[in-house]
């Protein structure tokens, strides 16, 4: 009896990494640097001591530790393309910073437009053959998906965070959204834009309960919708990750068993570059680290030549980095 509560214990840590991080993905949900003259294939370059902003020097935390959350939006699972590049993109990106001396988890919400270095690898993926400016979600069709597409995703990442590292990542197909909702049982918001166009349920103002592709249809649409915009779209994401982790939380209260399930459930749909053992030091991160809330970083979207971009701005993106990662050099 005791050696199964313990693993159980250590499922649901494991879940609890998951289901957060599907929180942030699970609402796509689940709702670069440039070549190095050998051309290896490298992330970009990171700082190993202190950095410069406004005239201040500031010296690099070590006791800071970084989860990137992507949401992608292809419908066929994780599986690995056969070609050269591959059509998921990455929907939904969330940073967690963890300080693990100040016991303290910081969200960072990145805007999938935001106009940023992405690398055009080659063939074989250990090479970079150019660098681009483009939608950060881009990043991701480079590659024939999963670990590659997702270093890569990380390496623009760290770009816009000028070196800052990312130490982990996993993403999470758009087709887990339906399956994680309704394992739940549901998820319930008040509908903060007006559906009735393409849902006639989702009416604006009124408290329903998603289920099924309307949960997907909640935190992906915005094309059909008066207020199109990603931002817009980032906080019903929000919103819905909200609720959802409320129904998650009371779902593991009052099942022992539903972490061992939810594994099994999206098993299929995620993809992570950590053991068991490293998710689970996470998971207990995130259960006993204060969660500070969600940041995001500011900027203007525009409309580009065919689609939506989102410039950051740079005083935005300094705060963020000097907040999160720095302490004031004496």
């Amino acid at each position: 009896m005791r050696r199964k509560k313990t693993r159980d214990d250590i499922f649901k840590y494991i879940t609890v990494v998951l289901v957060l991080i599907f929180l942030i993905a699970a609402a796509f949900l689940f709702l670069g640097l440039w070549e190095k003259r050998q051309g290896q294939y490298s992330g970009s370059e990171k700082y190993d001591g202190s950095l410069f902003y406004q005239g201040k020097e500031y010296v690099l935390k070590d006791t800071v530790e970084t989860f990137l959350v992507l949401g992608l939006d292809k419908y066929d699972g994780a599986a690995v393309s056969d070609s050269y590049n591959n059509d998921k993109q990455a929907d939904f990106l969330m940073l967690f910073v963890f300080d693990n001396d100040a016991k303290t988890c910081t969200a960072v919400h990145i805007n999938r437009d935001t106009m940023a270095n992405v690398r055009i690898l080659a063939i074989d993926e250990t090479k970079v053959v150019d660098t681009v400016t483009k939608q950060i979600a881009l990043a991701h069709t480079y590659g024939k998906g999963r670990e590659a597409s997702c270093r890569n995703t990380k390496d623009s990442v760290e770009d816009l965070l000028h070196g800052i590292k990312v130490n982990h990542y996993t993403s999470f197909t758009m087709d887990s959204v339906p399956i994680i909702n309704d394992f739940v049982g549901g998820v319930e918001i008040t509908v903060m834009d007006d559906f009735t166009g393409i849902d006639e349920k989702l009416v604006k103002g009124e408290t329903v309960t998603l289920m099924g592709e309307e949960a997907l249809l909640y935190v992906r649409a915005r094309s059909s919708l008066e207020d199109s915009t990603n931002l817009r779209r980032m906080e019903r994401q929000r919103q819905y990750i909200n609720a959802l982790y409320q129904k998650v939380v009371s779902c593991m209260e009052a099942d022992e068993s539903f972490a061992v399930n939810f594994i099994d459930t999206i098993d299929d749909y995620v993809v992570y570059d950590s053991s068991d053992h490293k998710m689970q030091k996470f998971a207990e991160k995130f259960d006993t680290y204060q969660f500070l809330g969600i940041r995001e970083i500011e900027g203007e979207a525009k409309v580009g030549e065919k689609f939506m971009e989102f410039y950051p701005d740079e005083d935005s993106v300094w705060n963020i980095v000097i907040d999160l990662f720095c302490t004031p050099k004496d």
